[in-house]
């Protein structure tokens, strides 16, 4: 998900979708997935030189991404697009009153229970097998920069620094989400999809659109197998006084005040296989994906006592 917080932040994005010609390259990359400049140039009947002009503006706006390939005909473009959404926040942000923001690593979490297809890294390496879910207990683990699993679930202890007398106003997490990563080629592959829970509270679920991550993650170390997900998706999770939103979408009713949190409370984030069907997930953090970050956390409060 691309995030703008203004109307003048989009206006890049306004500006190099106001062509049709640039419109279509967009919409033949989300359709057919990665391309070369020289298949594009085909599909839309221009030259290679006037395409060039035509991705260097989709690029700037942030829209596509032009990674370098080497195959056997040479050195290759390959444009794709790594976006969902685009989020543009049309109001600006109301002042909040305090805040705190903390960071979180990948294998930072407090508690798991995963199965079948597994596996926890870090950017020097596999923690020991893949597969073999006893390693999630490894002592490494505090050091992975990315998991995934089929089955189960893992929890992370959100940090709680409210002021004593102060209360939740919105908590924010933000992550990168993928699908699952899978030593099995010939395993059918299922999108993912996430169901998240806050103290045992069910927030409501997200459904990747599909297998986005085959392109080479930015940040995704060299070692690390081209036949597996490269990258997921940057999503916002966002729990506060009028629901429960994943970038931007109410997936649920359930809001902060039902907690009741203060500033001894445990908080914690629990996430889940959705079903029963082995749709399992990754999340990649700093050194992995496309986005050089752990697990973001903002908490927003209000209400501490003078």
């Amino acid at each position: 998900m691309l995030r703008l917080k203004s109307l003048d932040e989009a206006l890049e994005i306004f500006k190099a979708l106001g062509s049709d010609i640039r419109t279509d390259i967009v919409r033949i990359l989300i359709d057919e997935g990665p391309m070369n400049m020289n298949e594009l140039a085909g599909r839309l009947d221009i030259t290679n030189g006037a395409l060039t002009s035509h991705i260097r503006k989709l690029t700037e706006a942030g829209l596509i991404t032009v990674r370098g390939e080497t195959s056997g005909h040479g050195n290759q473009k390959i444009c794709t697009v790594d976006i969902d959404k685009i989020l543009v926040e049309v109001q600006a942000e109301k002042v909040e009153e305090e805040s705190y923001t903390a960071d979180i690593r990948v294998g930072q979490y407090s508690d798991y229970n995963v199965s079948g297809a597994c596996g926890l890294a870090t950017s020097e390496g596999i923690i020991g097998e893949v597969d073999d879910p006893r390693f999630f207990s490894h002592p490494e683990h505090y050091n992975s920069d990315a998991l995934w699993f089929e089955n189960g679930y893992i929890e992370y202890v959100i940090p709680n620094l409210l002021p004593e007398g102060a209360s939740f106003d919105e908590i924010v997490l933000s992550m990168e989400a993928g699908d699952l990563v899978n030593n099995n080629e010939k395993a059918e592959k299922i999108p993912a999809e996430i169901r998240f829970l806050l103290n045992g509270v069910d927030l409501g679920k997200w459904l990747s659109p599909g297998y986005v991550g085959s392109a080479k993650g930015i940040f995704t170390p060299s070692w690390w197998s081209p036949k597996w997900e490269q990258h997921g998706l940057l999503k916002m999770l966002v729990i506060n006084h009028n629901g429960t939103f994943i970038d931007g979408l109410k997936i649920s009713a359930t809001k902060i005040d039902s907690f009741n949190f203060d500033s001894s409370s445990v908080v914690k984030l629990r996430m889940e296989t959705a079903n029963d069907s082995g749709c399992g997930f990754a999340i990649y953090g700093r050194c992995f994906g496309n986005y050089n970050q752990d697990i973001d956390v903002k908490v927003v409060f209000s209400g501490k006592n003078k």
